[in-house]
């Protein structure tokens, strides 16, 4: 159940505006990698930031100032530095992605909130269910081609504290380069005269090799041809959305659940793993069935030796997967399922990324992830969305807005003075009552009740 309001929750915005480079910025082309000029990132994602009015704490320089006007100046100064985002995407030959450095600007609304940060309660989390009024889409503003790359909303709250939302083109960059970017506004904000990390461009480190090598089996980009007639909804009006957070103790139950092999294994594995048993299991597939599980995995970490500058920004993920059959994950312990999750952030590998962005060259049509029978996981735990502090302390809440059809991502989360992770779902309605139940199931013997943050209530778990 919603929060309740003694008013009508409202957000009163200005006119949209383009905010352009403070200051005059290279006209050129640049083309983006093939990893970014994949179909599967073409598509804007929401983030948002809440703040509460924390103006004590706030540096000289921000003290009494209007955070619009000091975020405002700080986006300006920070497309001196970022100036392709101030672009527009173009296609070149075989639909190749580039970017028309054009300095046109981003997209920035200005808007005004009639209600306190505290009255949203839990529903500051994903799915926030206010997210189209504090990101609003502006019409003609959502394609990929001749359109603004991000698009910035600033909403005070009568409280004082305020939200800031971001919708970003994800063919310009991945969650870590996205945060880089803003790390960038919040140094220009505080009055930095430089920056900590210049951003590198240099997408044609993972552009195709000459020639291109094809080396690495793709499951993540073949569709899965089972023999049932399996119908998943995906229409929204059909869907229900919730985030279900997992702390220290659940997390400990879920691992005593393992054989003492896999207790060592990670977080994301453990939990990533829960949520696509779980999920399969309330979607009552054909046992015969198959499905898959795909992970983003970065290409930034030291392992793979893909020598990825600091500075850079692009994406540089692969989301290798694994298949199973639908039985063998509903009927096999919790073990099962996490194998197959290390398994497949185990194909992970400088030669699979770089076989990935081969596979897009030759394909030609630059292939999308498979959907159907899929679930894709990403870890933004650890991204850095929390630790920006624009000048008026952390946030509240920092991440994406909420989980797509067949996407779910580990936002980190604070509840009760511990910090634990936060996992939002998309379920046919009849399949999310099935999946809570499973997961409650799971999860008994804890001495924390599961949290849907959602609905504000709590799911009762046995000792």
């Amino acid at each position: 159940m919603a929060p309740k309001f003694s008013l009508v929750l409202s957000v009163t915005r200005q006119a949209p505006e383009l905010i352009v480079p403070a200051r005059p910025t290279p006209r050129e082309l640049k083309q983006l990698s093939d990893i970014d000029d994949q179909e599967s990132f073409r598509f804007h994602i929401p983030v948002i930031f809440l703040y509460k009015n924390n103006s004590a704490s706030s540096p000289p320089v921000l003290k009494e100032k209007d955070p619009v006007k000091v975020i405002k100046e700080a986006i300006s100064e920070a497309l001196v530095y970022y100036y392709p985002f101030a672009g527009r995407l173009i296609e070149g030959p075989n639909r190749k992605l580039m970017v028309d450095c054009n300095g046109e600007g981003i997209l920035f609304l200005e808007a005004e909130a009639n209600f306190k940060l505290e009255q949203l309660g839990g529903a500051i989390q994903p799915p926030c269910p206010y997210l189209e009024q504090l990101t609003y889409n502006v019409p003609g503003s959502e394609g990929i081609l001749g359109c603004p790359l991000l698009l910035i909303q600033v909403t005070r709250l009568m409280c004082g504290g305020f939200t800031l939302a971001i919708r970003f083109n994800h063919t310009m960059c991945d969650a870590s380069g996205l945060v880089q970017f803003v790390k960038t506004i919040e140094e220009m904000a505080r009055g930095a005269n430089t920056l900590s990390i210049f951003p590198v461009w240099q997408r044609e480190r993972l552009c195709a090799r000459n020639p291109p090598q094809v080396t690495s089996v793709h499951l993540e980009y073949e569709e899965i041809n089972n023999n049932s007639d399996t119908f998943i909804t995906t229409n929204p009006n059909e869907m229900d959305h919730k985030s279900f957070y997992f702390g220290p103790k659940e997390v400990r139950v879920l691992k005593n659940q393992l054989p003492l092999h896999l207790r060592n294994c990670s977080t994301f594995e453990l939990l990533a793993a829960c949520m696509w048993r779980c999920r399969t299991i309330a979607l009552q597939l054909d046992p015969k069935d198959t499905v898959q599980f795909s992970c983003l995995v970065t290409a930034r970490a030291k392992d793979y030796k893909m020598d990825i500058p600091s500075g850079y920004y692009g994406n540089a993920v692969a989301f290798p997967a694994v298949h199973s059959k639908v039985g063998a994950l509903c009927n096999n312990p919790l073990g099962y399922a996490v194998a197959l999750v290390k398994k497949a952030k185990a194909e992970m590998s400088e030669e699979h990324i770089r076989s990935a962005a081969d596979l897009m060259e030759v394909k030609g049509r630059r292939p999308r992830h498979a959907i159907k029978g899929n679930y894709i996981v990403s870890d933004l735990s650890k991204v850095g969305f929390d630790r920006i502090d624009l000048g008026w302390g952390k946030p509240v809440f920092a991440g994406i807005a909420g989980a797509k059809s067949i996407f779910s991502f580990l936002n980190r989360y604070q509840k009760d003075g511990e910090t634990g992770t936060l996992i939002p779902i998309r379920l046919p309605r009849p399949s999310m009552k099935r999946f809570e139940e499973e997961l409650k199931r799971m999860i008994q013997g804890s001495t924390e009740d599961l949290f849907d943050i959602t609905e504000t209530r709590k799911i009762a778990c046995k000792l």
